[in-house]
């Protein structure tokens, strides 16, 4: 079983199937990643050392690309042409960079990458595999977007498929309650509060009858700037809300964390450490 620093848990066995591109010049850091994804992952990474190597990867390669794990400067493409080759292929991407600062933060992001890792310390390559762990299992994971703005749905739904997660979308809170009937095996909802026909805090009032946070977790958002909002959606029986516009590292995280204590939940749940299903009322 691989736990990782967040917590979150991987007991899946191989995902060997998958192929992992790593695009770094550096002996010792593709060393401690292959050993690393080989141990915990049984993943036998693909290691690129320039820019050259990395198109012939590509051209040349037996099946498609999984992920790439890219520097951004390689030997051939010193200004950050490999991201820019990688992205214009739609292969997704985690940074790996020992170079970091806000303009390269922001030039990072405006890419669409799925994360950045800063290699400061070998604990790089910890938070590195749990990336890469959450990246490939994350389709296990069913998220519905509720939310009355075609725009705010298409923005969340994007950021959401970037990550690998399986999602569904709901123009309203009634046609998110049919949603959840038809599907039970999503395990996160994010709902917006301002909605024509059930607010969010009815909506979530109304999953608490039928589904307890030990099998559904609910965040709350909202762009308003009343801070009440946040403690009336716990109160509703949310676990959790953010603000409008969202910092994406920050909303990644909390995603990451209340699927993470889903997972703990049921892990907890199937070996008989809480017994019986209380549901919310």
């Amino acid at each position: 079983m691989f736990i990782g620093i967040s917590g979150m848990q991987y007991t899946g066995g191989s995902l060997g199937e998958h192929r992992i591109l790593v695009a770094e010049d550096s002996n010792f850091f593709t060393s401690m990643i292959g050993q690393k994804f080989k141990e915990l992952f049984d993943i036998d990474i693909e290691v690129c050392r320039n820019f050259e190597q990395i198109q012939l990867a590509f051209e040349y390669g037996s099946k498609p690309i999984t992920l790439a794990i890219s520097n951004i400067n390689l030997p051939g493409a010193e200004n950050g042409e490999a991201l820019n080759y990688l992205a214009e292929l739609s292969i997704p991407i985690i940074v790996f960079t020992g170079t970091f600062h806000e303009k390269t933060r922001e030039g990072i992001l405006a890419r669409d990458i799925v994360d950045y890792v800063i290699k400061d310390s070998t604990l790089a390559i910890d938070l590195l595999a749990e990336s890469v762990c959450r990246f490939l299992t994350n389709h296990r994971h069913h998220v519905l977007i509720v939310d009355d703005s075609p725009t705010a749905r298409a923005l969340l739904r994007s950021r959401l498929e970037r990550f690998n997660f399986k999602v569904s979308a709901a123009a309203s809170g009634g046609e998110a309650l049919e949603i959840l009937k038809a599907s039970p095996d999503i395990g996160l909802v994010i709902t917006d509060y301002n909605m024509p026909d059930i607010d969010g805090f009815e909506l979530t009032r109304r999953l608490r009858t039928v589904r307890g946070s030990h099998e559904l977790r609910i965040i709350g958002v909202s762009s308003s700037d009343n801070r009440l909002l946040s403690a009336r959606f716990l109160k509703a029986g949310g676990n959790d809300f953010m603000l409008r516009p969202y910092v994406d590292e920050e909303f990644y995280c909390r995603v990451n964390q209340n699927l993470d204590t889903l997972d703990q939940i049921k892990a907890a749940r199937r070996w008989g450490g809480i017994s019986g299903a209380n549901k919310v009322a």
